[in-house]
């Protein structure tokens, strides 16, 4: 008999089709239903109908159910122990009788591949629904499946969308007002309780039965800010600007806060929290507040910002004149090529007030035709409203492409007899892989490697072996079944790394070589899947050894000889790669450590190739902040130089042990580049050195890693030296430093 197999993958083909027809007889308002099955399920104080017995109805062709015997003990809810399966377009029918905004939550757990009901997932969606009927359309891929676990509809506050909000564009510019928000669709993405306790909040305890998180994955320098708590419930009523209530946030966020430290433990004007999204897309931020911190009612005046640059002044009393009023402000955030959003709260300039807050922040992704692009012109989804007159009576069909989760039905391969093995990281040879299809053409096929094979590395993407998490996604430390160890880099849907990042790496890393570069093992495209395999680099960044962590100190010798390894790898790729290639993000975290702290130098996603003369390269600027060339920056014109410069800033890194942008520090001294060169103007760069250097570093040696540092950091790029100056001066430094030690040690 053939056995179903599951494998989740996100692919852009769940369609939701609304249609809104009038009728005539009183209508239900929400939906709680127990896919594929008979039975009721409850889930806190909601009760789950069995999609058999419900009434909203279920129009198939060829639908069936599955019940599992691997989660039916007693601490797994009953909710996810059956599914509904199509094998054809099918659709679940909804009555709807109001006139209102409504929250509809499609819950996926794949129980046939997993116990652990922390794998469960669920997408949550906040639309405009007229009366009539509404219909959540599943369409499998042809020899597909699709399926789902529970659905939920329910009504939420009449004016949870607002119908205009200030949008704001990455450069931090308020472009204009964007309207008609309430009638896009929003998918949350974040929803955070800010200095709540470290559990999350969970339905039960949200009126709407939400889920809100902690902030502390989230702030970038948890010192900024102390946590506080108002035991009484806040005060709704008073609020004067806005209907608001405990179904616009529950009472716990507004009781909680993160609030600017002022005991003077920190000098950061601002409290910043960094949130990855989707690039280049459009959201819906809405900013909680709650004064709980006045102990009498008075105005209350600090700055909001938003990627730093756009900043606008949060004043309490515009809600209100007594203590403890929630209110909130909603802006439509457009993400640029980082795929981050960032946002801060800190003091305001004309005002005596030394405090800021903030409760909580929800982001919700605005689909339709608000997606941003490079090129108009590019392809790219869209979500038509489509009229149409039928007697007297308008017809409105909008078509939503969500993320939907393919489940392939075949008989099962045993994972053990795989006859993949690892190719040379050069390229070359025959193709191993068994997937056709891929979603890359062109690629170097002698590296591809089965999605299979990455599940068995990995075991499945078990969050034990999870060793790094950023804008790109998520690094696995993985065993290949010849013994290899290796990282394995996922990209997620709606993360920074994209498509473009994706073939440039692999094309970047197929060509070269270098002991101080790190090498490609392999990479996998399956399923829409964007997967890189690096060899393994056991003790992690340089960052980590730097500050940040509990790592041991690196000695002055060691920092030399990680700096060195460093620049011959950038000097490779300047001079002897084939044609040149420029990094454009070169810093700390993409400079990697073997066992033995050799570096090497990784993430080649923005990387440029081409032939690096006096004619430079015109391109959109990328990079990170803190390290991208300020003559790059302004001119878009691309050099090696520019490498230079951002590793200039590594250097002072490893120097100083802190970061490139450091908003703890007053305001001089958060840009390290600008306060770096300050200090060595005015010869006080000793003062700024890592303290746990103190005594270790020879004179000659340090004075000549100052001037190497300067010369990388000059603001023209034709004064800055070549990569090939710079490692010859660092190994000058290196050599000034053991000769010390040499006579030291006689």
């Amino acid at each position: 008999m053939e056995k179903l197999q599951f494998h989740k993958t996100h692919l852009p083909v769940l369609l939701f089709l609304l249609q809104f027809l009038s009728l005539a007889y009183a209508l239900q308002d929400d939906y709680f239903i127990n896919c594929g099955s008979a039975t009721n399920a409850n889930a806190d104080i909601r009760n789950f109908v069995g999609d058999m017995n419900s009434s909203a109805s279920i129009s198939s062709s060829f639908s069936f159910t599955r019940h599992s015997s691997a989660v039916t003990s007693s601490a797994s809810p009953t909710l996810y122990q059956t599914a509904r399966i199509f094998r054809s377009n099918s659709s679940y029918e909804f009555d709807i009788q109001s006139n209102d905004t409504y929250f509809v939550l499609l819950h996926f757990f794949a129980f046939s591949s997993s116990t652990d009901l922390s794998t469960a997932l669920f997408d949550e969606f906040i639309l405009r629904i007229v009366p009539g009927k509404f219909y959540v359309y599943f369409l499998p891929k042809e020899s597909s499946f699709a399926f789902i676990n529970a659905i939920e509809v329910f009504p939420a506050v009449d004016s949870f969308i607002p119908a205009v909000a200030p949008q704001i564009s990455p450069a931090g510019r308020n472009i204009s007002d964007y309207k008609g928000v309430i009638f896009r669709t929003l998918q949350t993405i974040y929803r955070i309780n800010v200095g709540g306790p470290t559990a999350t909040i969970t339905p039960e305890n949200d009126t709407l039965w939400r889920n809100w998180v902690p902030d502390d994955g989230y702030i970038n320098n948890s010192e900024t800010a102390i946590s506080k708590f108002l035991a009484s419930k806040p005060n709704y009523n008073a609020n004067i600007a806005e209907m608001i209530s405990e179904k616009t946030a529950p009472n716990l966020v507004y009781q909680t806060a993160k609030v600017l430290n002022s005991s003077g433990q920190s000098s950061l004007p601002n409290i910043t929290w960094s949130f990855d999204v989707e690039r280049s897309a459009r959201h819906l931020v809405r900013f909680h507040f709650c004064d709980i911190i006045s102990e009498v009612p008075n105005t209350l005046n600090f700055t909001l910002y938003i990627y730093s640059k756009f900043s606008t002044l949060i004043n309490s009393f515009d809600y209100g004149y007594e203590l403890a009023i929630p209110f909130y402000v909603n802006f439509v955030v457009d993400s640029d090529d980082s795929g981050r959003i960032d946002i801060s709260i800190g003091l305001y300039n004309d005002t005596f007030d030394k405090t800021a807050f903030l409760n909580g922040v929800e982001i919700m992704k605005i689909l339709g035709n608000s997606g941003l692009s490079l090129n108009e012109h590019k392809e790219r989804h869209v979500f038509p409203i489509v009229g149409t007159i039928l007697g007297g009576l308008v017809l409105i069909c909008i078509l939503v492409v969500v993320v939907f989760f393919v489940f392939k039905c075949r008989k099962p391969k045993p994972i053990e007899n795989s006859d993949w093995s690892p190719v040379p990281t050069h390229g070359g040879g025959s193709s191993h892989s068994r997937t056709t299809g891929g979603t890359i053409p062109n690629m170097n096929l002698g590296l591809k490697m089965p999605f299979a094979e990455l599940q068995f590395a990995t075991k499945n993407f078990a969050t034990k072996l999870l060793i790094g998490k950023g804008g790109f996604g998520n690094v696995y430390k993985g065993t290949l079944r010849n013994g290899m160890k290796v990282a394995v880099k996922r990209s997620e849907p709606g993360s920074g790394q994209g498509l473009p990042e994706f073939q440039t790496e692999i094309m970047v890393l197929s060509k070269i070589h270098h002991r101080h570069l790190v090498s490609l093992i392999g990479y996998c495209d399956e399923r829409y899947e964007m997967i890189l395999v690096y060899e393994f680099m056991a003790n992690g960044t340089l960052r980590e050894h730097l500050y940040g962590s509990d790592m041991p100190h690196l000695s002055w010798k060691q920092r030399l000889e990680i700096c060195i390894g460093a620049a011959r790898g950038l000097h490779y790729l300047h001079k002897d790669s084939a044609g040149g290639i420029i990094h454009r993000d070169v810093k700390s975290t993409d400079i990697l450590l073997d066992k033995n702290n050799v570096a090497k130098v990784a993430d080649f996603g923005l990387s440029k190739s081409g032939p690096l003369d006096d004619t430079h390269v015109s391109t959109t600027v990328k990079g990170t902040i803190g390290y991208l060339d300020p003559e790059y920056f302004k001119s878009q014109q691309l050099t090696e130089k520019s490498d230079v410069y951002s590793f200039g800033i590594v250097l002072l890194e490893v120097l100083c042990a802190r970061p490139a942008i450091d908003r703890v520090l007053p305001g001089e001294q958060v840009n390290l580049a600008e306060w770096g060169m300050l200090c060595m103007k005015k010869g006080l760069i000793e003062e700024i050195v890592d303290p746990s250097l103190k005594g270790q570093i020879d004179p000659n040696s340090l004075r000549k890693f100052i001037e190497t540092t300067e010369k990388c950091l000059q603001e023209c790029g034709t004064d800055r030296p070549t990569m090939g100056d710079v490692l010859w001066d660092l190994e000058v430094c290196f050599t000034a430093s053991t000769n010390c030690n040499a006579k030291r040690a006689t």
